[in-house]
């Protein structure tokens, strides 16, 4: 189902929200006024969205704030984290329940808030330890975007409160927020992008001279040094701690990259240009060294090299949290510098690894998904029945909407194929709608039209993905030159509504091969990654068996036993093991998108990467 949306008065960032104008480090791209989103994507928003974001029982998600008897453990996140995917989901459809839902939850968490500005619910002895900053952030983001959407001051009020009363509590103390918490104090400095967001409000200075504090501390002894150690692998920043999650543990995926989310911020505040080249080194080291071929990361929550040892079965592999953080930070830096390689980051991961941890109903969020095994659902956290990845889940889905078609100085630029109707404005300021047809990525056509009051003079860009390697792109049937794999195309004219642009995407099937003793294969086609499922015709799940292909692709075609829990399935022939001499004929084998995989009520055994024979003729 489709939904039309308003106009509405604030912009969402990766998670939360910018206020007033754009700062010293200017974006390259600013969101989408509204979107309607349709088909597949439509869909799974809209299963999030009933089942999951309004059904949510927010008045549990406050009750803790009451209790303040915690020691150590973080159910103080789990209200910012509902309540910030649901002013994403908000701007998204805004519809008055769930209006009414943010505006009571809103009001039941302030009430929580105590003269001395703190919202919590840490023991007075215990504040500032474990996670205690961290659930601060969180609520700081929450009570942010709710001032952003309605224009409220008493949201504000009590975000400053929060803010003020954080600062207070650490010059009472030794003045040291990186000390605080676990992870070298990455958790609890991470703060820095509410805290970013309250300056650029307020342009009260004293925010930002905290913010610049939060990141000198950083490259202390004590701190986590997340500038100068951006050259170093993510995995390799400090040696392995005898206790796992600690303070000592310098490797923690999801806060690291919220750190940077918030550096990003303060890039955009003073225009420092190491803070934007730690983060583009951070980001570029991660996709190399860690992130696999679902598009995530991460085993039991931190980074531990695992580009390279994705083959393995890995413990706790790519949290749910890890993937959605992933989305957000590439988002972040596809706004400011505008590459087509961060949407290529964001389309693998949100196809893949995303939709993987969501059941396709919405109301369940898996904690770590495999990329061999079984689909297991997470257990609740802090004595609640949720857990912080199903908390996460829904603000890496209703990311995507915002970014899917973006504005320029110049134009426009075409980031994601997703059927549906995008309203942004010319650079003169006139509304423009971009309209897409298209079933990608089951199909790689895209048909795209731009709907203007006036004709203009604009660019419209399309980003051409790194995987596609054959492409057409077409501008009134005429054919558009020096299309290149992994840029955007740069389609300048002066547009009128009789104007049709047609992209035709390499959706090829495709192999791809990691190590060589053994040797795995895993398929692709277009951003999907497609496994093996136990319920899905073919021989054995333990038979070793070689796609083939002709340079580097392989026939895919639709499967004619498709199961209706699957999105996508595709049948391939590959060549089996044999001990006869004359070898064994080939055998079909049905493969489904990753998404789809074991991803059901009998959580079924599915496999990824298909391990090849070692062939001593072939080793170098």
């Amino acid at each position: 189902m489709a939904h039309k949306h308003t106009k509405l008065r604030f912009v969402l960032l990766t998670g939360s929200i910018l206020f007033g104008d754009i700062a010293v480090g200017q974006d390259r791209l600013s969101v989408a006024k509204s979107e309607t989103i349709k088909g597949f994507i439509g869909q799974r928003l809209d299963n999030s969205y009933t089942n999951g974001i309004l059904r949510q029982d927010a008045p549990y998600l406050v009750a803790p704030f009451r209790s303040r008897n915690e020691k150590s453990l973080w159910q103080s996140e789990f209200w910012g984290k509902w309540f910030t995917s649901a002013v994403m989901a908000y701007r998204y459809k805004p519809t008055p329940e769930l209006k009414q839902k943010l505006d009571a939850t809103i009001k039941d968490l302030i009430s929580t808030q105590t003269p001395d500005g703190y919202i919590g619910n840490y023991a007075k002895e215990s504040r500032l330890q474990q996670w205690d900053i961290w659930g601060r952030k969180y609520c700081m983001l929450g009570l942010l975007d709710y001032h952003a959407l309605t224009g409220d001051k008493k949201s504000l009020q009590a975000a400053r409160a929060v803010a003020d009363n954080l600062m207070a509590d650490l010059k009472d103390g030794d003045g040291l927020i990186v000390t605080k918490g676990n992870y070298r104090g990455m958790a609890a400095s991470s703060v820095l992008e509410p805290i970013c967001h309250l300056y650029t409000h307020t342009k009260d200075k004293k925010y930002l001279e905290f913010a610049e504090e939060i990141v000198r501390q950083w490259e202390t002894p004590n701190g986590p040094q997340l500038i100068s150690k951006a050259d170093v692998d993510v995995s390799k920043r400090y040696p392995v701690p005898v206790n796992w999650y600690s303070y000592e543990q310098g490797q923690k995926a999801y806060e690291m990259m919220s750190c940077y989310e918030g550096l990003l911020e303060l890039y955009r505040l003073t225009g420092k240009a190491a803070y934007k080249s730690a983060v583009e080194k951070t980001w570029q080291n991660i996709l190399e060294t860690e992130i696999n071929v679902a598009g995530s990361g991460a085993s039991t929550e931190m980074w531990f090299g695992g580009s390279l040892l994705q083959t393995a079965p890995v413990n706790h592999f790519q949290e749910t949290c890890v993937t959605v953080t992933w989305i957000k930070l590439s988002q972040q830096l596809l706004r400011l510098k505008g590459e087509s390689k961060y949407a290529d980051a964001v389309e693998r991961s949100y196809y893949n690894a995303l939709l993987g941890s969501m059941s396709s109903d919405g109301v369940h969020w898996a904690k770590y998904t495999p990329l061999s095994g079984h689909r297991m659902p997470g257990s609740g956290q802090c004595g609640m029945n949720l857990n912080c990845c199903e908390a996460s889940g829904p603000r890496g889905l209703f990311n995507l909407p915002q970014h899917v078609a973006m504005k320029s100085a110049d134009g426009l630029n075409v980031n994601y194929f997703i059927e549906g109707n995008y309203t942004l404005s010319t650079p003169s300021g006139r509304k423009l709608e971009l309209v897409q047809e298209t079933n990608y990525p089951e199909s790689g056509k895209v048909n795209l039209s731009v709907k203007v009051t006036k004709p203009e003079d604009f660019v419209l860009y399309v980003r051409i993905p790194a995987w596609s390697k054959a492409n057409v792109v077409m501008i009134n049937g005429g054919e558009v030159k020096s299309v290149k794999s992994g840029e955007y195309v740069a389609i300048k004219r002066n547009w009128k509504n009789t104007d049709r642009i047609s992209v035709e995407l390499d959706m090829r099937g495709r192999v791809e091969y990691l190590g060589d003793r053994p040797q795995y294969a895993a398929i692709m086609r277009g951003p999907l990654l497609l496994s093996r499922d136990a319920a899905l015709p073919g021989v054995s799940m333990g038979a070793i068996v070689n796609p083939g292909g002709k340079g580097g692709y392989v026939n895919l075609v639709p499967s004619k036993q498709r199961d209706s829990k699957n999105w996508l399935q595709y049948s391939l022939t590959f060549t089996p093991e044999s001990y006869k001499e004359a070898g064994d004929k080939p055998v079909t084998i049905d493969l489904c998108d990753y998404a789809s995989a074991g991803n059901n009520e009998q959580a079924t055994l599915y496999t990824t990467w298909q391990p090849q024979l070692i062939d001593p003729k072939k080793l170098k």
